[in-house]
């Protein structure tokens, strides 16, 4: 597999200068963040993804932020959930948009963890394997200091009153296997109206859809965003600005582009961006290893966030790595 670093649509900001001075965004309070440890999905490999268990285990190993997925119910409430249908965490089937919140809530969110091996929702182990398996039906007894409710699949008005002073990251999906991108932006529009009586400085709202951000911040102009797949191109390109409320740019680490290994996150990426104003939130592509040798370089390279499955593991490279001091961005 060939490796480039190149400027390429739909991937990077690679190889264009800081966005025009009009674009730039004063006082980012993004910018003046310790690296952020955001726990992707509450860290679904340390924990049983979207959960409120793994949220409130996730704070407590050391997570600064919380990364969750939301759909929209066929009732159009907001649940959090990865994805679109509710076959690989569950033990339910079908998809999110075709049932209502009374059954997404009646499901087994940690029946299909396990903390054995490289995928943590095999469904092919023995049921012993399973060690949350029946909490969320009371079959199981929870373990101490939690109830069955945080092993369901929760709500974002929930997680939000469980973690009022928590920043979050909020990612808009689609929920039909067509992933039409009409869906996102109609998902968009619950949510600002989800988000509508929420007062918080410390919400990012994404996706890969650029319609859905430009959507929602139209509807929710307070709450921070983060560029979609075009909006980014479109800034890595020819150096137009990213929509307005842009706070954060969320990148991978590599994409995949045919035969081809294309490095977007590099200390050239987040210099660049940090002179345009936006702080870099990376995530890990097929080819990126979530582990400490990467998230050690990460820090050097300066990100404001890292958005691992183990924020538990994290912590710890967190507290031993420290910075350089010339981290600051600006």
């Amino acid at each position: 597999m060939r490796r480039l670093v190149v400027p390429l649509a739909l991937v990077a900001l690679l190889g264009v200068d800081a966005a025009p001075a009009s674009a730039r965004q004063p006082a980012n309070p993004w910018l003046t963040r310790r690296v952020l440890n955001i726990a992707h999905q509450g860290g679904e490999d340390e924990f049983p993804s979207n959960t409120l268990y793994a949220f409130r285990k996730a704070i407590r190993g050391g997570a600064d932020m919380l990364e969750l997925d939301v759909g929209v119910t066929s009732d159009d409430q907001i649940i959090v959930m990865h994805d679109t249908s509710v076959d690989r965490t569950t033990n339910g089937n079908g998809l999110v948009s075709e049932k209502t919140l009374q059954e997404i809530q009646g499901l087994d969110a940690g029946y299909w963890f396990t903390p054995d091996g490289s995928d943590h929702y095999t469904h092919d182990r023995q049921p012993g394997r399973y060690p949350f398996r029946g909490v969320a039906t009371g079959e199981r007894r929870p373990p101490r200091g939690f109830e069955a409710a945080d092993f369901r699949v929760p709500t974002l008005r929930s997680v939000l009153q469980a973690f009022p002073r928590t920043p979050v990251n909020i990612e808009i999906k689609g929920r039909t296997k067509e992933e039409d991108p009409s869906e996102y932006v109609r998902n968009a529009e619950v949510l600002a109206r989800e988000l509508s009586g929420v007062n918080r400085d410390d919400l990012i709202v994404v996706s890969f859809q650029q319609p859905a951000v430009d959507h929602f911040h139209e509807l929710q102009p307070a709450i921070g965003v983060a560029p979609g797949v075009t909006g980014v191109a479109g800034w890595a390109l020819n150096g137009s600005p990213p929509a307005p409320g842009t706070v954060a740019f969320q990148l991978p680490i590599t994409y995949k582009f045919g035969d081809s290994l294309v490095d977007v996150t590099t200390p050239d990426t987040v210099a660049r961006t940090h002179r345009g104003g936006y702080a870099v939130h990376t995530w890990f592509g097929d080819a990126d290893i979530d582990g400490a040798r990467t998230w050690r370089k990460l820090v050097d390279w300066c990100v404001d966030g890292i958005m691992t499955s183990h924020p538990v593991q994290l912590e710890r490279t967190l507290k031993a790595h420290r910075p350089p001091k010339g981290c600051a961005p600006g």
